[in-house]
């Protein structure tokens, strides 16, 4: 198994509307894509209380590569994205890693 660790950091003052997005859009269309959460998280104590990181579970690589190129490239999503930013830009960066389990992690 390969984590993807995901952070998103917002522009200030736009954190509502990406916890929107995801809870109302962006879930959805993980599922139609076959994309696993692991879980979501905000910041409570950190550099910044404007991110958002949240892991994805993924059998391999090339798994990876394939759903998440559907998912990026899927005019449903691409037309959600833009009527979401009609508002401004949400998402200042992304940060990701791909990550795997050691042999004494409790994830495997």
């Amino acid at each position: 198994m390969i984590y993807e660790s995901r952070t998103y950091r917002c522009v200030p003052g736009r954190m509502p509307a990406l916890l929107k997005r995801f809870e109302t859009i962006t879930l959805k269309m993980f599922e139609k894509h076959g994309i696993r959460q692991a879980g979501f998280f905000t910041t409570l104590i950190g550099a910044s209380n404007q991110e958002l990181t949240y892991l994805l579970a993924w059998e391999s690589l090339a798994e990876r590569d394939q759903k998440w190129t559907a998912f990026a490239s899927d005019p449903e999503w691409l037309a959600a994205k833009a009527r979401t930013e009609e508002d401004g830009q949400i998402v200042d960066n992304i940060t990701n890693q791909l990550l795997v389990p050691t042999a004494f992690s409790a994830m495997k």
